[in-house]
């Protein structure tokens, strides 16, 4: 069951209905409803047969991933009074932003991300929100090759009995995450069909601020740099909204309202689970939390047995979701620089290793997974959650039917607003963080 939670995370924004080297059925459909000049393109053919229990079952994995593991440091930094605003604030925005998105493909008929932009700005939008999720899924995929390399060398450990790391080769994070890579990874992104419903997982891990004085200010709490880098972890822990739409082309009876109930009771269940786990998690560490949970585990007892079976099944997750993450990378990257060809191997494998050579380059460079996701969570979790739902929003729905200076749309261009300060002022805040060079392991409440 840990196992299929972990690795059933975003579908990653493989697009519905995209097909390798041609126009996507949606693209078609509404190049000849401006064609034929109709009011409304139709809804695809397909006839989802989901429930709504499966889907909120699915749509709760493309949330939920490892970044739940440092959600116990991301309280520390904050507190727990501040922690729970914040993750409520993140998740009804979420709701919000799903509610955007069904009303845009609502009026279009269209039930994928990219088509939307497609739909909204034409190729440069589809090209753009594309672009988006593939960073956002190169940024997962080095994540979890950072877990790779950072507890693979803990299980070495415990299995050999050592309460103490050791300079061997096998001992090296960096040497094993490349053995994985070559062993297993390399294989499984060179099967032409991957063959499997495994969905990847999120992760993000927290960053501590440099400028404690802050955190002695309860009235400034939310301009700390601590506080900055939660925001993003946070908002990156709820991105599933590129999935949002194959769900909702999946769901039997599938209506707007009813779309709209599955993603309020997951992100809802979400949100209960984040809230307990860090909590949980703090309560038992305090200050002493590191931003990966298991690490602060390891330093009570390395060999705890209970300890190293959730290792295993993380270690396993993860290694089985990175080919999952590279297949729909590899298949935006074709679109986009071989649109209209057929199914090459040579192409196919020499994206995969280029893909798999870069990431396992910047997980061995980059001492801190920190950095990365602090970016990732202030770049693509904003453009994902608040700033394309609400441009598309604004573009699509008609003005006739909601003229610009309409309620719905001054809320739509305001969320989308939210989404450039939220993102000027983390991407600010790390770049002061990375200027002062004072970064921390350990939470500071």
């Amino acid at each position: 069951m840990e196992l299929q939670k972990l690795s059933n995370g975003n579908h990653q924004h493989d697009s519905a209905g995209s097909v390798e080297g041609g126009v996507p059925p949606e693209e078609e459909k509404f190049l000849q409803h401006k064609s034929n000049g109709s009011k409304r393109p139709q809804f695809t053919d397909f006839e989802g047969k989901t429930s709504f229990g499966m889907s909120v079952f699915n749509l709760s994995n493309a949330i939920m991933g490892s970044g739940i593991l440092g959600l116990s440091y991301a309280m520390s930094n904050t507190g727990i009074i501040l922690f729970l605003i914040l993750l409520t604030c993140i998740a009804c925005l979420s709701c919000y932003s799903v509610h955007l998105l069904l009303c845009s493909a609502g009026v279009v008929g269209i039930r994928a991300y990219e088509q939307l932009g497609f739909r909204a700005f034409g190729h440069p939008g589809k090209i753009l929100a594309a672009v988006i999720i593939t960073l956002h899924n190169i940024g997962a995929m080095s994540s979890y090759l950072f877990i790779v390399k950072s507890e693979l060398p803990l299980v070495i450990q415990a299995f050999l009995g050592q309460t103490s790391s050791s300079d061997d080769w096998f001992m090296n994070g960096n040497y094993l995450i490349i053995i994985v890579t070559v062993c297993i990874i390399l294989p499984l992104t060179l099967m032409k069909h991957l063959g499997t419903s495994l969905n990847p997982v999120t992760l993000n891990i927290p960053q501590r601020d440099a400028f404690e004085s802050c955190a002695q200010q309860g009235l400034i709490l939310l301009l700390d740099l601590q506080t900055a880098y939660t925001i993003p972890i946070l908002a990156f822990a709820f991105v599933c909204h590129p999935e949002v739409l194959p769900i909702y082309t999946e769901l039997s009876n599938p209506t707007k309202r009813r779309m709209q109930n599955i993603g309020n009771v997951s992100i809802l269940g979400m949100f209960i689970m984040y809230f307990f786990t860090a909590i949980f998690g703090y309560l038992t560490f305090y200050e002493n939390t590191e931003a990966e949970l298991l690490h602060t585990y390891s330093k009570v007892d390395p060999l705890d047995t209970l300890i190293l079976c959730v290792r295993l099944a993380v270690l396993v997750a993860v290694t089985l979701t990175v080919p999952v993450v590279l297949f729909p990378i590899r298949r935006a990257l074709l679109q986009l620089l071989f649109p209209g060809r057929p199914f090459h191997w040579l192409r196919h494998i020499i994206i995969a290793m280029c893909l798999l050579f870069a990431v396992n380059l910047l997980v061995i460079l980059v001492p801190n997974i920190r950095d990365i996701f602090g970016i990732t969570g202030a770049t693509t979790a904003p453009s994902l959650i608040f700033i394309l739902p609400g441009l598309f929003y604004i573009r699509i729905i008609p003005t006739n039917q909601e003229p610009m200076t309409s309620r719905p749309k001054i809320q739509a261009a305001c969320f989308t607003a939210l989404g450039f300060i939220f993102m000027t002022m983390s991407l600010t805040f790390i770049g002061i963080d990375w200027v002062s060079g004072e970064k921390r392991n350990l939470g500071g409440h």
